[in-house]
């Protein structure tokens, strides 16, 4: 089953902008890096061609897709609330986004699960029944700004702070651009009409309320369902677990206020900024390490073990604040014998934090060790920037870097041409962090070789 294309028409987009309620601006830095072959070209082309049958703006798509998965659809594997896909459409008892996607397009599950291409078609296509049934027509559907509601119950948030937080991060993606997995959008200045979330305090917000009951001050206070976590504790605390929520922030907040997960940590950690909240008090045991529960507080992260640019600086020094405190306030050793990552746990399955998690320098940071220079020897600058597998544009596609960040260059070769920014260079940075490959373009350095760094 296939929808019919709306037809868009250019005088309304020209009207829209014109009002002042879209501007665009110039292409990020990284926009300028070749056209990709093979999967991230054909990824491009699937969110072009879903924006246009369906008639979701692509800006909207993208941005929902970079929020929930940096554009990654992870081989088909489901997220910690069984989403799937580049778009993480999900199957769960509070989002129903994959069964609606198929009854929709018509296609089968597995398909949407695992093709990147249909994962997006099938998001688009959830997003105009919601647009349809809030009676987002014509014109309208060109504003981005109208889309605020519509992308708001996409999240199927547990309630108003959580879906607020959730629809303000893809709008403020759209407003950043994108630059990843062979996808660009321009930045784009929305306005957008929250409507009856414009009375709604976003999560993070400080009031009397949200601080209270909190053991860290610089959390925030947003409790998990009590179907999810047990009161008080069966033993004394003495080890602090690391997690990574295998999707995003405020997909992890709203899982854990659903009585169904069954699971909960202590704190969940954004990506971006490193912002804190904390779902379950330290004295009540939270859901998160099967049989070491008891003894144990747990800290999720935002991202996916396989992608390291979800591990931002902020949230490396954010999370070793957070994991000093416990410590300190519980007399537990800083010291990888009880700082644990969840792989390393007694009676578990999982693998996170994952081979990309930092344990050297996320525990230099835990023992008030400043590893800042020389632990990183350049910065980089653009968003999106592809890290490779070797010095190929051709080459897989490791992780993108989300932004400008420090890294550390091990060494570098001569590879592929890339030509941007107005300049062409061959050489290409190993770093050692992410465990890739990018192009010396998108190093700040005004060398195309980069001075002191041997080749490898």
């Amino acid at each position: 089953m296939f929808h019919t294309a709306r037809v868009r028409r250019l005088t309304a987009v020209l009207a829209t902008a014109a009002a002042g309620a879209l501007a665009l601006s110039a292409l990020p830095s990284n926009a300028a890096e070749p056209v990709e072959t093979g999967a991230t070209s054909r990824l491009a082309e699937a969110f072009k061609t879903a924006a246009t049958q369906y008639d979701v703006p692509r800006e909207l798509l993208v941005g929902i897709g970079y929020a929930e998965s940096h554009l990654d659809g992870h081989d088909g594997l489901p997220s910690q609330a069984n989403g799937y896909g580049v778009m993480h459409l999900a199957s769960n008892p509070a989002n129903p986004t994959m069964s609606e996607a198929a009854k929709l397009t018509g296609l089968p599950v597995e398909k949407l699960a695992k093709d990147p291409g249909a994962n997006v078609r099938g998001a688009a296509a959830v997003l105009d029944a919601y647009a349809d049934k809030a009676g987002l027509q014509g014109a309208e559907r060109n504003d981005l700004g109208k889309w605020y509601a519509v992308v708001a119950q996409y999240s199927h948030s547990a309630d108003g702070p959580t879906a607020r937080l959730y629809a303000d991060e893809v709008y403020r993606i759209i407003g950043l651009g994108v630059g990843a997995a062979g996808v660009s959008t321009a930045p784009v200045k929305v306005s957008p009409d929250r409507g009856k979330y414009a009375n709604v305090a976003p999560l993070g917000t400080r009031t009397p309320t949200s601080i209270a009951a909190v053991d860290y001050p610089g959390a925030i206070w947003n409790a998990a369902s009590t179907s999810n976590y047990r009161v008080g504790r069966t033993a004394a605390i003495s080890t602090i677990v690391i997690h990574v929520t295998q999707g995003s922030y405020a997909g992890a907040i709203s899982w854990f206020k659903n009585p169904a997960a069954q699971v909960s940590a202590h704190y969940v950690i954004r990506s971006s900024d490193g912002q804190v909240t904390q779902m379950v008090a330290e004295k009540d045991t939270a859901w998160h390490a099967r049989s070491a529960n008891p003894y144990t507080v747990g800290i999720e992260h935002e991202g996916w073990v396989d992608q390291p640019s979800w591990f931002t600086d902020a949230m490396y020094r954010s999370s070793a604040a957070l994991t000093r405190s416990i410590a300190d306030r519980r007399g537990i050793p800083k010291d990888r014998a009880h700082i644990r990552g969840h792989n390393e746990l007694p009676d578990n399955d999982h693998t996170d934090p994952g081979p990309n998690w930092n344990w050297t320098y996320y525990m230099q940071l835990v023992n008030g060790v400043n590893p800042n220079p020389p632990t990183y020897n350049f910065t980089t600058y653009g968003s999106g920037v592809r890290v490779r597998s070797d010095a190929r544009l051709s080459a897989s596609i490791v992780t993108t870097l989300a932004g400008p960040t420090q890294v550390f260059v091990t060494c570098q070769k001569q590879g592929d041409t890339v030509t941007a920014e107005g300049t062409s260079n061959n050489w290409w940075s190993k770093l050692r962090d992410q465990g890739g490959y990018m192009t010396n373009i998108y190093i700040d350095h005004p060398d195309a070789k980069l001075p002191g760094v041997p080749v490898c």
